[in-house]
């Protein structure tokens, strides 16, 4: 299953970024628990299907999860519809990958309201700089974020720790599934350490020489970084 789930991060996360602010990511926010009944579940808004899918696998059934930018979407076309504003204003939480990923965000939580508490999933992880950030002004296609490369997903460490953010987030939330939480977060964390030794084991076959990369957009910089590719 390593492969399939590594190809679908793959697969789904070959989109381009833009510069965006990086007040996203300034701390962890305070968390209290939200007013739930009983059978209520809590209403989750993740901004990429990415961020859902992991938020999902944390939270499972408990949780009333909308994803903002459909799969297959490119986040910096996304135009927000008005049900996407209605269902972050109606959010006890929103969870972006952050890094400065989502320069969509901000209109849609001022035209909300939203007073809605956002968690940056990648809160934490210490930000590598692309290679895009090397090539000339002007080049076509040059860009360069400010805070660091947004694409953390690249590599399953990274994902461990948005694991423990939204699992963080989710408890502080709904402290009554806390360990519900910990245990999806803990089992989903094994799946992630598999993965990352899987990766290990195939990158291993290939001659140190021969472990170069070459991509017409900076989104392996952390694979790079995690296994020894240049």
């Amino acid at each position: 299953g390593g492969m399939v789930v590594m190809m679908g991060l793959l697969a789904t996360a070959l989109w381009g970024c833009a510069p965006a602010p990086s007040a996203t990511d300034e701390g962890f926010p305070e968390l209290h628990a939200a007013p739930l009944a009983e059978d209520e579940k809590l209403r989750v808004v993740a901004t990429t299907s990415l961020v859902a899918d992991v938020v999902k696998q944390v939270g499972g059934e408990r949780l009333e999860l909308y994803t903002l930018v459909p799969l297959g979407a490119d986040p910096h076309a996304f135009v927000p519809a008005p049900q996407d504003a209605a269902a972050v204003a109606n959010a006890q939480v929103i969870f972006i990958n952050g890094a400065g990923l989502e320069t969509f965000m901000g209109p849609l939580l001022e035209s909300a309201g939203a007073e809605t508490p956002v968690v940056s999933v990648s809160y934490g992880i210490p930000l590598l700089q692309g290679a895009d950030d090397d090539i000339a002004e002007g080049t076509e296609g040059a860009h360069s974020h400010e805070e660091g490369d947004p694409h953390t997903w690249f590599s399953p460490r990274n994902v461990k720790v948005w694991v423990q953010n939204i699992e963080r987030a989710l408890s502080a939330l709904d402290p009554a599934s806390a360990d519900f939480y910990a245990a999806n977060a803990a089992a989903y964390t094994r799946e992630l350490e598999a993965l990352d030794l899987w990766i290990q084991e195939q990158v291993a076959q290939i001659p140190p020489a021969n472990r170069k990369l070459v991509t017409d957009h900076t989104v392996f910089t952390y694979f790079a970084a995690a296994y020894g590719f240049e």
